[in-house]
């Protein structure tokens, strides 16, 4: 059974800048925001709209293994939202079946943006396990690090 877990942050980047680095700017922003744990990120196929697949290589300290390979199953761009689904590699080798993450963004001011995150899984065994809540610390950490990235670093 697919379950959700859902959070959010607020960041103080506009909503078209953190856009920007979500969808269209991603395979280069990912690397940048978080190298100690993503080497790099290659798009296999597609132009990075819907359905494009991705693979982000990770560094070789990380546990998840060597690669994850998602596809984007989800992207509108009048609501702002888009869904990564992993389809090889990375959680589905730390005990997921299906794991996906969305991310929704509204704006709150001109330079504040508020992020909805969805996680959705489905564990392989039926254990209740804090994985599901260290995965979301994840993704909020990741959220944290795209915001100092835009606010500091691009250019």
């Amino acid at each position: 059974m697919i379950e959700e877990l859902k959070t959010q942050a607020k960041v103080g980047v506009g909503l078209d800048a953190l856009w920007k680095a979500l969808t269209k700017e991603l395979r280069f922003v990912v690397p940048k925001v978080i190298p100690n744990l993503v080497k790099d990120v290659e798009v296999i196929e597609g132009d990075g709209g819907l359905g494009t697949l991705l693979i982000f290589n990770f560094c070789s300290d990380v546990s998840a293994g060597t690669y994850q390979k998602e596809k984007i199953d989800e992207l509108d761009e009048s609501q702002h939202r888009i869904g990564l689904q992993v389809i090889e590699g990375g959680h589905l080798n730390s005990g997921f079946s299906f794991y996906k993450t969305a991310f929704q963004l509204s704006a709150i001011g001109e330079q504040e943006t508020l992020v909805d995150v969805t996680i959705s899984y489905e564990s392989e065994t039926d254990q209740e396990s804090n994985m599901p809540c260290k995965k979301s610390e994840s993704t909020l950490y990741f959220i944290k690090c795209l915001e100092t990235y835009l606010l500091n670093d691009a250019s």
